[in-house]
């Protein structure tokens, strides 16, 4: 674990989250579960209070808070894919395990979070700018889950 992590704060469910994640994700994986040494407001001595895990290579601790907080759009992981077979991969694995599916290739993982499940060719059409960015742009905009075949006919144009 790097001495620079995200907290997420979870109502009580943040060892569940990470299991979901490690088995999910590649170069993700759960680390310790750290159990309350005492009881706090939203919980009892034993509970498990931390637990440290790794989401795509970016190092994570869990905290399970109670109510007070939940998550929103201001956070989110943005996952980049090669393809629309792991693109399908990732969305269909959160939106299939109690998610919820958003706008523009975001959606929520049952726990609140928020994904960017973003096929890279995207992000090279929004990089090159111009007709091509403003096309890929558009075709983003209509669309749930991304569909790399129809944004990669965006980039291209009319034919």
């Amino acid at each position: 674990m790097s001495s620079n992590r995200i907290c997420l704060w979870y109502d009580r469910d943040a060892e569940a989250a990470a299991r979901f994640y490690a088995d999910t994700f590649p170069d993700s994986r759960l680390g310790r579960v750290i159990r309350a040494p005492g009881d706090f407001p939203d919980g009892r001595e034993g509970d498990v209070l931390v637990v440290e895990f790794t989401v795509a290579g970016i190092d994570c601790i869990g905290l399970n808070g109670g109510p007070t907080f939940t998550q929103s759009e201001a956070f989110s992981f943005q996952i980049v894919t090669e393809d629309q077979q792991e693109t399908d991969r990732y969305w269909n694995a959160i939106i299939g395990n109690d998610g919820k599916a958003s706008d523009c290739g975001w959606c929520k993982d049952r726990w609140g979070v928020s994904w960017q499940i973003t096929p890279r060719t995207l992000l090279d059409a929004m990089a090159a700018g111009g007709d091509e960015a403003r096309r890929a742009f558009a075709a983003m905009m209509t669309m749930k889950k991304l569909d790399v075949a129809a944004i990669d006919a965006a980039r291209k144009g009319p034919q």
